[in-house]
């Protein structure tokens, strides 16, 4: 069994074959690696930080779970992205929150003050991504929150570029009319 410098520097596909093989530790190096990579998307996604970590603590614990059953462990950090994907949608689905700051401050950074208009901000912008069909929110939230390019969300979401293009673009449309008539 490796050593914790030493299983930091360890391919995903080998963390992998290291915790099926019953080093069980060392899926804590998979944890901290998409903890940090995708904590910012289940933030906007969820639109709480309390969501977002309770999300993304199931996402772990099934990913971890169903570990034997990733088809693709050099793949994980996409395998794990639709499992967070998943649990994010179920926690919206229960319940409705706010959009943190940083959300506004990457949708419409000329509103994102933390004066007396921040919580009007913040209700319409939330408003408006709401209204988003749940594919199009995601792909606005990777392009404009998480600034990820779009080969990168492609590869996360298993998804052609050019449809990511137009959801990205038919999101930008609905947040942009739904903006004007609010704010």
């Amino acid at each position: 069994m490796a050593s914790g410098a030493a299983r930091a520097e360890l391919s995903d596909q080998d963390v992998v074959a290291c915790v099926l093989s019953g080093d069980v530790e060392c899926y804590a190096v998979l944890v901290e690696r998409y903890r940090k990579a995708f904590g910012r998307y289940a933030t906007a996604v969820c639109g709480d930080a309390d969501l977002a970590a309770d999300a993304m603590q199931e996402a772990f614990i099934r990913a971890y779970d169903g570990l034997a059953g990733c088809r693709e462990p050099e793949r994980f950090g996409a395998w794990f992205f639709r499992i967070l994907t998943n649990q994010c949608r179920n926690h919206r689905s229960r319940q409705r929150a706010h959009l943190p700051l940083e959300t506004i401050r990457a949708v419409a950074p000329d509103r994102a003050d933390d004066g007396v208009g921040a919580a009007e901000t913040r209700m319409a912008i939330a408003a408006a991504l709401e209204s988003l069909a749940p594919e199009h929110r995601e792909a606005f939230v990777l392009r404009h929150v998480d600034d990820r390019s779009y080969a990168e969300m492609a590869q996360l979401l298993g998804e052609r570029e050019d449809t990511l293009r137009m959801r990205v673009h038919r999101a930008r449309a609905v947040v942009r009319q739904r903006l004007e008539g609010m704010l």
